[in-house]
């Protein structure tokens, strides 16, 4: 478990979220996609419409982890100049919107080495940043980080997967801060639905091994799919369908259609709405 004695905001999250019986809608998108106002707008826009906690995509040239909707949006945010810079001024907006809404950056360590990784955890910190998922740095090679985010008090969260073993899984949780995230299929984002039968089991045995939150993501995109999960796992994921509709929103030439951000509310919505359904469910 982690080492992190203070509590915050993603602990907050999930104590209150533990009294109303109900799992936590997590939603992701990508800084800066498809440009910074539009992207910044669409980020405060995701706790009013239900969202719980918010992953903050930092885009990388290389985003060996992520389906092809996820991968355009990092590229089209790179074209439009996105920087870490950016990422983080994206995150101090946030939280002076949403003081008590957890933000978590997910993404890939190369840009955190580029930044330098100890300014990089102070100045996330300040910004208000609350954890972060580092998709290609496992347990085995995380310890500095570990400690650099625990000096900052920042979260960082682990994964887990359809092949994590009793061998491994310890050291997955040895450090595991904030939630342990479980990527409900072997692939790449957005790539293919759940099985649901599996998804089931394998949350089942990770909730056995550890009080810490088990959220699941990859693959679901739709209210029903969020409610399945839901009555099984502490938090739902949702980012590939979120992302599609900013790419739908584009012409021609790249330009964003300001109403479709009514449709990126409203997929919102409908989640919170479906996993909100379940809870009732459960409290019957």
């Amino acid at each position: 478990m982690s080492v992190l004695s203070k509590k915050g905001r993603i602990e907050a999250c999930f104590e209150r979220l533990n009294e109303e019986k109900r799992a936590a809608l997590i939603t992701f998108i990508s800084a800066g996609d498809p440009d910074y106002e539009t992207s910044l707008k669409i980020l405060l826009s995701l706790p009013d419409s239900g969202a719980d906690i918010v992953e903050l995509g930092m885009p990388f040239t290389d985003p060996m982890a992520d389906g092809p909707a996820i991968q355009a949006a990092g590229l089209r945010a790179l074209k439009a100049g996105q920087k870490m810079r950016h990422t983080l001024a994206m995150a101090k907006a946030f939280r002076e919107a949403h003081p008590e809404t957890p933000l978590v950056l997910m993404g890939y360590f190369n840009p955190i080495h580029s930044y330098g990784p100890d300014k990089f955890m102070t100045d996330a910190a300040a910004a208000g940043i609350d954890g972060m998922i580092l998709v290609d740095l496992p347990p085995e090679e995380n310890a500095e980080v570990c400690a650099l985010a625990d000096a900052a008090n920042l979260r960082v969260i682990h994964l887990a997967t359809p092949t994590t073993n009793e061998a491994r899984l310890p050291k997955i949780l040895e450090r595991a801060g904030g939630f342990l995230y479980y990527v409900s299929i072997t692939g790449v984002t957005g790539a293919a639905a759940p099985d649901m039968a599996k998804v089931e089991a394998h949350v089942s045995w990770l909730r056995g091994q550890s009080e810490i939150p088990v959220v699941v993501g990859f693959g679901i995109r739709r209210p029903d799919q969020a409610a399945a999960v839901a009555r099984i796992a502490d938090g739902v994921v949702v980012g590939s369908a979120i992302v599609d509709l900013i790419g739908q929103g584009l012409d021609e030439s790249g330009k964003f259609n300001p109403q479709q951000l009514d449709k990126i509310t409203g997929l919102v919505r409908d989640l919170a709405q479906g996993i909100a359904s379940s809870a009732k469910i459960l409290l019957d």
